[in-house]
């Protein structure tokens, strides 16, 4: 886009904004700069889905900066504060506290900047959203997961079985994430209702593959009744973890783990091949979608228009026979 277009659009918010609250202050210096802050910057998710975002922001002439929070409510706040003081045009972010909400809106509200949330909604305390949202199909995406584990389960005559358990990794203080884990055992337990009840477990962690990995350990180790583990969750550190867990006690050649989000067992596939694992499959979603979907939603609110307030991106389950072929380049 040339600077006299790129002009066009960023006045077109200026008299947008100041009839609806959303100045941009870059618009001044006919430079379009917008900041990517998310919550855990070193995860292959957030990697990836920066990176689109940046292409996305640069195809369209402008700067793009990448902020790692660090999981740190006080580096997140910080960030805030630098895009605002820099007179950013607009902010995409995926909170780490989604308590911080309000906070944040009301910053970039002040501010005059227009903020679009991706992955983990800015919301209120009753789960309304407060600025528009672009995210994975999370409730659907779970179901995918249970369909395929219970797939497994009964093609493997593993229903019934007192030494069969399924653990799902859960994040019930993110929004995004507990849909996720609902569809995982709603779909589950509907397709396998002779499943014994008693056997299914939760293991809650802060989405890192560390946290992950020692909260499986507790569950795995706290039930040794259990030789047979079937495990999905909330996102792809989490199974990740859990499949390292079982791993160290030794339980990994029976178990069978799906994970959330593809970016991680790719590598089990690659580096280990399918029989050097027991990830078996995992319910893919592009990072490019939403990175590059979070940047056309503020393009939009930039130039003065409103935006839906939900975008949601599928997902399909791969497997060590599929993932190449539907992953293409992000199989790498």
């Amino acid at each position: 886009m040339n600077k006299k277009v790129m002009g066009v659009l960023l006045c077109a918010a200026t008299i947008g904004t100041l009839a609806g609250g959303c100045l941009t202050a870059s618009a001044e210096e006919d430079k379009l700069v917008v900041y990517g802050i998310y919550k855990a910057g070193d995860q292959t998710w957030f990697i990836d889905e920066g990176a689109a975002a940046q292409k996305a922001v640069e195809d369209a002439g402008g700067e793009f900066i990448f902020v790692d929070a660090k999981m740190s409510p006080e580096e997140y706040l910080k960030a805030i504060d630098n895009a605002i003081a820099n007179k950013a045009s607009g902010i995409v972010t995926c909170i780490p506290d989604q308590t911080m909400s309000q906070a944040t809106i009301d910053k970039a509200t002040e501010a005059g900047i227009p903020i679009v949330a991706a992955d983990d909604a800015l919301q209120d305390g009753d789960g309304n959203k407060l600025a528009p949202w672009v995210g994975i199909n999370a409730y659907v995406i779970g179901e995918a997961n249970g369909e395929w584990v219970a797939n497994y389960a009964k093609e493997n005559d593993l229903v019934g079985k007192d030494e069969v358990g399924l653990l799902l990794m859960t994040m019930d203080t993110v929004s995004s994430c507990v849909p996720r884990a609902e569809g995982e055992l709603d779909k589950f337990t509907e397709l396998c209702p002779d499943f014994n009840a008693d056997n299914i477990f939760k293991a809650d962690y802060d989405g890192t593959t560390d946290k992950g990995n020692t909260a499986a350990a507790a569950v795995i180790t706290a039930n040794p009744q259990i030789t047979t583990w079937l495990v999905t969750g909330a996102n792809e550190e989490g199974c990740i973890g859990a499949a390292r867990a079982l791993e160290s006690a030794g339980l990994d050649a029976n178990a069978c783990v799906v994970g959330l989000g593809g970016y991680m067992a790719k590598d089990e596939w690659n580096n280990k091949g399918a029989e050097g694992t027991c990830v078996k499959a995992s319910a893919y979603f592009s990072a490019e979608q939403v990175g590059a979907g979070s940047v056309e939603v503020l393009l939009d609110m930039i130039a003065g228009n409103e935006p839906a307030m939900e975008t949601a991106v599928d997902a399909v389950v791969v497997t060590p026979e599929t993932y190449k072929d539907v992953m293409g380049s992000y199989a790498e």
